[in-house]
This record gives C-alpha cells, structure tokens and sequence, in this order.
C-alpha cells in the first residue's frame, strides 16, 4: 500500500495538467477547420 502513495504523490499534476490542455487546443483546430467545411465555411 506503501507503494501506491509513493507513486501518487510523486506524480506532478501540474505537467499532467498542462499536457491535456495542449492536447485539447491541438485537437479543437481540426474540429474547427472540420466544423467550417461541414456548414460551408459559415460559423
């Protein structure tokens, strides 16, 4: 059980944290551009 706490509390959720968020913002360009193609380029 030790070990559990051991590696949860090394995890550093800040690096995690932004990680997800620049994966969101590299993904929501596409969509956008995705989005614009479906409605005609008329948002």
């Amino acid at each position: 059980m030790d070990a559990i706490i051991n590696i949860l509390s090394n995890l550093d959720y800040e690096v995690i944290f932004q990680l997800t968020f620049v994966t969101l913002i590299l993904i929501s360009g596409p969509i956008v551009i995705f989005l614009l193609a479906v409605r005609g380029g008329d948002l």
